[in-house]
This record gives structure tokens, sequence and C-alpha cells, in this order.
């Protein structure tokens, strides 16, 4: 971001941005929010996502530092993920995005409809 009057979403941002408000990430993070988890934990909270996909969530989520891998000395071994103190600071952030969102819902459906609208009566 340049200045508070300019918005400018330059390549690292937008890559960060992407990574952390993925379909899987918010959904992982939330899950996060509330205790440690072991992968198994997480594919059960979030049945809709593939192994595949959470693991790949999970490594990019560590890799930007706002989810913390611990190994647990258990036999079998296992792994449990948390949200760093990085992570937390997201909270807030992504509150407010909801809020946003929740509060202009009904606007951005009357444009979707209308948008639909004109698109099946191929006004473009």
């Amino acid at each position: 971001m340049d200045t508070a009057d300019e918005l400018r979403i330059d390549a690292p941002h937008r890559e960060l941005l992407d990574q952390i408000l993925d379909k899987w990430s918010l959904s992982v993070l939330n899950e996060l929010c509330e205790r440690p988890c072991r992968f198994n934990e997480l594919r059960r909270a979030i049945p809709q996502v593939t192994q595949k996909s959470l693991t790949a969530t999970l490594r990019r989520l560590e890799r930007n530092g706002v989810v913390g891998r611990e190994v647990v000395s258990t036999r079998p071994v296992a792994v449990r993920y948390r949200i760093s103190p990085l992570g937390k600071t997201l909270r807030d952030p992504v509150d407010v995005l909801l809020s946003w969102a929740s509060q202009h819902m009904p606007a951005i459906e009357r444009a979707r409809e209308d948008f639909d609208e004109r698109e099946e009566g191929g006004d473009h």
C-alpha cells in the first residue's frame, strides 16, 4: 500500500492476501482460533476440504507465520497446529471485512441479480 489516499496493492501484498484469505485459510484460522488442532481434527471440522488442500493451506499459513506447527512426542508421533501470535492479529481485520460483507450483502445480492438478468437478456 502506498498512502492513505491511494489504494495500491503491490505484488507482495496481493500474494499474501491471496494466501491468507483463500478458500480454506479462513476456515482453518477460524478453527485454530478456538483451540490447537491436529490435522485430522481439522479435516473433521472442515469436511469439504480435501487432504491435499488442507496440507497445502497449512503449509502456506505456516510459511507466512500465522500458524505454528508443533510435533507432539506421543506414540505415534503427532503434529498439532495452533494460531501464532501474528495470526491472532488477523482477527480484527477479518472481522471488519465480515462486518462489511454482512452490512452490504443486500446491495451485493441486488447487484448480482441485476447483473445476471442483464447477462441472460444479452445486455452486455
